[in-house]
């Protein structure tokens, strides 16, 4: 467990090495991947050498390696990648926060914040490498985060939802694509906005959906049947997280669902990765997951009621609220 890091950064190396890409047809040596990749060849091979007994590949009797079916899941092209989050957790944007989370439990601050000088929003306005880094991570994730929430939510009878802060829609393309007689409006900033009225029109959904760029802490379009925020509210400490909740009260009509769609903090004592993921809110946004009596508080003092919190099979819930 106290090594864990070592193997984190590993994974990320080869990740950004490109390294189960350059194995997808078939064995090669360390040597030629070092050519691949314009690396040390025998320090290459110590890598690979260590992630084989990770299980990530398997070294024959000639030195060459081949992808596990784990390993797989690190190529950038195959359903499911994992490739993103070998790419963001073991970047020289995420690892220093990380590294300095004695600061945030000392202070209550995010790491980041103290390490870089700035806030993690900030820093990506200055830095588009790795803001596509991010967002090509949570793009990834959201592939399967959204077949899961399909699979355990029913939209039907809705005829309208908004998605609050949704990224590039993938979700959203979803839900419309799933039930073609709903309408979707996707809330976003201005830089988001324009790479996602793209993605709408390959969909084939962009006649049924509405793209308003804004900020969710001033407006959020009012009158619809349901308001998305997935992987949101975590971003906030409760404070900012109540002016949200409370744009989206005066928003919603008296019928209106609030599904915020998040990691719920398991009880006392279960091992639950919602836990860590906790802590990485700490260090970077200054934000945190919450337990399901967090989440009724937070609901009470905007004047919203859970109503239930519904599991999917992936790290996420359905935290579903209707007006108290």
């Amino acid at each position: 467990m106290t090594s864990g890091c070592l193997l984190s950064q590993a994974i990320h190396v080869a990740t950004k090495l490109n390294i189960p890409g350059l194995l997808k047809d078939g064995p090669k040596n360390s040597t030629e991947l070092a050519q691949a990749t314009e690396t040390h060849a025998p320090s290459l091979y110590r890598l690979l050498r260590a992630l084989a007994g990770a299980g990530l590949f398997v070294e024959d009797e000639q030195g060459r390696f081949t992808l596990t079916p784990l390993g797989e899941l690190l190529r950038r092209d195959v359903p499911g990648s994992m490739a993103a989050a070998g790419l963001l957790f073991g970047s020289t944007l995420q690892w220093p926060a990380l590294g300095e989370l004695l600061y945030s439990i000392q202070t209550g601050k995010p790491a980041f914040d103290h390490h870089f000088g700035m806030t993690l929003w900030e820093y990506y306005m200055s830095h588009p490498e790795e803001h596509d880094i991010f967002q090509y991570a949570m793009s990834s994730f959201s592939a399967a985060e959204t077949h899961a929430i399909l699979q355990a939510y029913d939209f039907s009878g809705l005829q309208s939802v908004v998605d609050i802060a949704g990224g590039h829609g993938q979700l959203l393309v979803a839900i419309l694509q799933a039930y073609p007689e709903m309408r979707g409006t996707l809330l976003e900033l201005p830089e988001v906005v324009r790479q996602a009225e793209g993605v709408f029109k390959a969909a084939g959904v962009a006649q049924r959906c509405e793209v308003v760029s804004g900020d969710m802490f001033a407006s959020i379009p009012a009158g619809r049947d349901a308001y998305i925020a997935k992987t949101v509210i975590h971003d906030w400490q409760d404070e900012q997280a109540l002016a949200l909740l409370k744009q989206c009260y005066n928003a919603m009509p008296s019928h209106a669902k609030l599904l915020l769609i998040s990691e719920v903090i398991a009880p006392a004592n279960v091992p639950d990765p919602s836990k860590f993921m906790d802590l990485n809110m700490l260090v970077s946004f200054g934000g945190c997951e919450r337990t399901a009596a967090e989440f009724e508080a937070l609901l009470g003092a905007a004047n919203l009621k859970l109503k239930q919190i519904i599991p999917t099979r992936s790290p996420l819930s359905i935290v579903e609220c209707v007006k108290g």
